[in-house]
């Protein structure tokens, strides 16, 4: 004898089924978890590979010249101080003045270094803008540069990178060719573009 009638039996499993799916939503499956658990791991991998990236550090270019064996161009890094520079440069030359540099000092892209001689008065502009450079008298540096259209051939040779060869040729060149400008020194066989850019705060015409 049936207890239920044919529509009450459709009711009980409509109200079976709804509790089935209200049980499955309220409580989600292990392999469900598990996704959300790798979604979450990803995510911290993805973001510990960011801030990797981020900690690395960016190239830069400096220009060193003065009393260093080989001045020019050089890639660094961001955060290198000014003896990593110095250091790629071939080091510092007996002439250089220790006192006056601050080798500890951090270098940015695009600096220009430049490290005087013992004795050697830098044009102040220089010393402003090279703060590797230190004044140590505390007064205003004054200008000393040569002029290379009338200057000895000693003081020729005293420039970064002008040896005795260099400054024959200087003076050759001059004697039949006044320097207008800075820029036309290179005109003297041997100099180019790196040795130029190593003595051009250096000299001047007038």
């Amino acid at each position: 004898m049936d207890y239920f009638s044919k529509r009450e039996k459709i009711l009980i499993g409509i109200i079976a089924l709804l509790l089935v799916v209200l049980i499955l939503f309220l409580n989600p499956t292990s392999d469900n978890n598990d996704a959300s658990e790798l979604l979450i791991t990803n995510d911290t991998v993805d973001k510990s590979e960011e801030e990797e990236n981020a900690e690395l550090p960016t190239e830069i270019m400096v220009h060193i010249s003065g009393q260093v064996y080989q001045p020019g161009l050089y890639k660094l890094n961001s955060g290198d101080r000014v003896i990593d520079a110095v250091n790629l440069a071939g080091g510092l030359t007996k002439d250089a003045d220790f006192d006056r540099i601050n080798l500890a000092k951090k270098i940015s892209d695009e600096e220009k270094i430049y490290i005087p001689k013992v004795g050697e008065n830098v044009d102040s502009n220089l010393v402003e803008e090279n703060s590797a450079i230190s004044d140590i008298s505390g007064n205003t540096v004054s200008s000393d540069k040569i002029n290379i259209n009338t200057c000895t051939k000693q003081e020729l040779i005293d420039l970064p990178g002008i040896g005795d060869v260099l400054a024959d040729r200087i003076i050759e060149y001059r004697s039949k060719t006044k320097f207008s400008t800075i820029e036309d020194i290179k005109n003297v066989s041997g100099i180019g573009d790196a040795k130029f850019n190593a003595i051009k705060e250096l000299i001047t015409t007038n």
